[in-house]
Order: structure tokens, then sequence, then C-alpha cells
């Protein structure tokens, strides 16, 4: 009886082995829109239309409502391990008279980290689909979730699958290094069912990224400042006879800064050949002659949150393609400006209002289009 009560003791008395948890989240969304004029996409607008009638439009859409799967387990393989699964349903519409509002399925992002923390250092692998490492930061917005803001203004967003390694050292300053390997692509459509290469994948490269991150501050709520670098490869057009290798690459710098109520974000980028990124170029990959189409832009937002039930804003983001490089009738400068206003009263319930004005210019000359957009949601 004794020794059955001290092993009953000892086992009571030892600690509770961690756990691995699993957290389902999401965010229904619903927006009512109205756009001045034609746009590329008529509820996310990224570009106005080369369309001098400027006809408006109005509609509703709950497609860019969210979904996500989070795991966390503190011991694997000697680290902490996290993974995110994340989708939506901005995959597009059934052809049916009813596939408005049917919307279907997509992955967004996907990826699995382990984490190695130490004494004044940390390491981290990535696997799987997420940002690119040199752009990995978006606005806020209620009004563009199915594609961030700025996309096609500045904003290099696309969701590639990849393999992202991240060293960090210091406590109140910290250095990151960072490297990725990413898998290649221009952007280019595919056909609706069978997946074919495009003129990166027919290369065999990968593209490759690097980033120089500097953080200080909480580690929850960090002020950042990073430059990065971005090269990729292509052939020179999509016939599998070519055997011109051109180049995709970038240098890019983005920060996060915070000042008490303040936020200030953003991202900037020079490079050529960056549609596979998510839009650099307005999209066009390669413009007049075949010649990697050369880039600029950016865009940055400013926050201010005097409580946690309000916040507003607004933000600019620009993207400036050398005019030599564009084919005849290309987009030859896109410039969005917006702002916005969240509400979110205590719950699960949350409010908002964007309005948008996008100014694409073409040889044609300048076409503008202004989007007001309604957002109302609740996240579980």
């Amino acid at each position: 009886m004794t020794q059955g009560l001290l092993l009953l003791l000892l086992a009571t008395q030892q600690p509770a082995q961690p756990k691995r948890t699993v957290e389902l989240t999401g965010f229904v969304l619903v927006n009512g829109f109205f756009n001045s004029s034609q746009v590329n996409n008529s509820d996310v607008p990224q570009i106005a239309a080369n369309d001098s009638v400027g006809i408006g439009n109005a509609g509703g859409t709950i497609r860019q409502t969210r979904l996500g799967v989070l795991v966390n387990d503190p011991d694997v393989l000697r680290g902490a391990f996290s993974g995110e699964l994340d989708v939506d349903f901005f995959g597009g519409q059934q052809a049916s008279s009813g596939g408005r509002t049917f919307p279907l399925l997509r992955l967004r992002r996907a990826f699995a980290t382990l984490t190695w923390t130490g004494v004044g250092s940390s390491a981290q692998l990535l696997i799987g689909q997420e940002g690119p490492l040199v752009a990995d930061r978006s606005p806020r917005s209620l009004a563009s979730v199915g594609f961030p803001d700025f996309a096609g203004a500045g904003n290099l967003w696309q969701w590639i699958p990849q393999v992202r390694f991240t060293g960090e050292f210091g406590t109140s300053l910290r250095v990151a290094v960072q490297a990725a390997v990413l898998a290649p692509g221009t952007g280019a459509a595919q056909p609706a069912f069978t997946t074919q290469p495009d003129s990166a994948e027919r290369t065999g490269r990968p593209s490759l990224e690097s980033r120089l991150r500097l953080a200080w501050g909480p580690s929850d709520d960090p002020n950042e400042f990073a430059i990065g670098g971005h090269m990729g490869w292509f052939l020179g057009n999509d016939t599998l006879s070519a055997d011109t290798l051109l180049v995709s690459q970038a240098v890019t710098a983005d920060g996060r800064f915070k000042f008490g109520i303040v936020e200030l974000i953003g991202e900037a980028f020079s490079g050529k050949a960056l549609a596979g990124l998510g839009g650099g170029g307005i999209g066009q990959n390669t413009g007049a002659g075949g010649v990697p189409v050369r880039t600029t832009g950016g865009w940055g937002q400013l926050n201010l949150r005097p409580n946690p039930a309000w916040m507003f804003g607004g933000g600019c983001g620009i993207d400036d393609p050398k005019d030599a490089d564009v084919a005849a009738g290309g987009r030859l400068k896109n410039f969005v400006c917006e702002g916005h206003l969240e509400w979110r009263p205590p719950g699960p319930m949350i409010f908002g209002f964007e309005f948008r004005r996008l100014t694409t210019t073409y040889t044609a000359g300048d076409f503008t289009a202004n989007h007001f957009n309604l957002a109302a949601g609740y996240r579980f």
C-alpha cells in the first residue's frame, strides 16, 4: 500500500508534457463595392482599364472569406514546430448562372516552420508556400484580401513554393540573415486543368533570394528595416525551341516602424522581369523586342490606431516600367492611392470602408477609376 501511494504521489508531481495544439481560424467577410469606370477586376481592382467609355458598376461579394488551420508543437527535432494552412474562396467562378455567388476554394499560403532558440540567437527553417522573402509585407486592408492592396502598383506579393532559412542574432537589437530557394515562374496563366512548364520552369533553375533584416523593440511587435535581392532565370519566349536565357532580378527595401499609435509600413524595389513575383512591371515580364521590362516601384501606408476599436489611415503605391521596354499598347505606369477606416467593436465583428483611386497610363493617355468598398465580417 505504501509503495502504491508513493508511485501515485510521484506521478502527480511530474510536470505535464507539452502537447500539440490545433486551432481552426476563420474570417467571414462580405464586401459591397462601386467602381466609377472600367477596371480589370470589379470587386478587387488593380488597374484602370484602357477604356474611354468609362462605364461604372456596383456589386457585392463574399469570396474574400478566409479559413485557416494553425498547428503548434513545442518539441519537434529539438525545436518548436508551427504550421499554417490559409485558404479563401478567391479561386474564380464556375461558368454558370450561379457561379458568381458560388466561388471556388483557393490555397493561398501553406507552410511549416521549425525554430531552434539559443541564448541571444535563433535559427528557423520554413518549407511551403509563402510570399517572396524580399517582399513579404502587404498593406492593411479589408477591401483587398484576395489580392493584397497595391498589387500591380508596387506590391510584389505572389505566394510561391519555397525553402527559407533565417538566422537571427542579438536581443534588444536583432540582426537576421535570410536566404530562400523559390520555385521558378513567370506569372504566365496556366490551362484549366493540366499543368505545363512556363519559360522559367523550363530553365531547370530555381529563383534565389536573400535578405538582411534589422529589428528592435518587442519581439511580438517589432520595428524592422530590411534590404534584399532576387535573382531568377527564364527563356526568351514561350516556345520549346527558345534557347536565350534571360534574367529576372531585383533589389528591395522594406520596413515597419511604430511610434505609439502610429504605424508606417512599406516596400520599394528596382529590377526587371518581375511579373512572376506578383505584378512588377504591372504584370509585364517582357516587352518590345522580347527584352525584360525594367521597372521601379513601391508602396507605403500610414495607419493610426487611437484605441483598440478604431484604425484609420491611407497609402499609395506605384509601378513605373521603362517606357522603351513596354510593348505597343502596354501599360506605362500604374499609380494607386487609398484611404481606409476600420471599426472593431467588442466581440467578433469588424467593419470597414476604403476608397481607392487608380490611375493607369497607356500610350493613349491616363485612365482613372474610383473604387468604393464597404466591408463587414466576423472572426472566429
